[in-house]
């Protein structure tokens, strides 16, 4: 059985960025993550231990988003994925989208986003 435990919109403030303003003044990054495992035991029993706990995955993503300045949410999106799928067994499948709302592109626009879809066995 495939589940899926997703984390949606979670926030960040750090300060990555191809410009050097971005890296100084820094900026609001939203992270969602779709989790593909299977919890169907850890439902049947009610049991947080036979699951992916989801706490953890939040404060997983909060080291690594402040871990190193990055230039490009492409470079985050794919260190997310890599990170989590190794440090979390039960993850079969990652879906990572990284958003940036204060985007430099001389016009308006609601937010760039970058997405990566990886299996375990990549």
């Amino acid at each position: 059985m495939t589940n899926i435990i997703r984390i949606k919109n979670a926030q960040f403030y750090a300060y990555h960025g191809a410009l050097k303003e971005e890296q100084n003044i820094g900026g609001k990054f939203e992270i969602d993550v779709d989790a593909y495992t299977d919890f169907s035991e850890a439902a049947a029993n009610d049991d947080l231990h036979l699951t992916t706990n989801y706490h953890e995955v939040y404060k997983f993503l909060e080291k690594i988003i402040h871990s190193h300045n990055y230039h490009l949410i492409e470079t985050i999106a794919i260190q997310i994925a890599n990170e989590v799928l190794e440090h979390f067994n039960g993850i079969e499948k990652i879906i990572v989208r990284v958003r940036k709302r204060s985007v430099p592109v001389g016009g308006m626009l609601d937010f760039v986003e970058a997405e990566v879809t990886k299996d375990k066995n990549e």
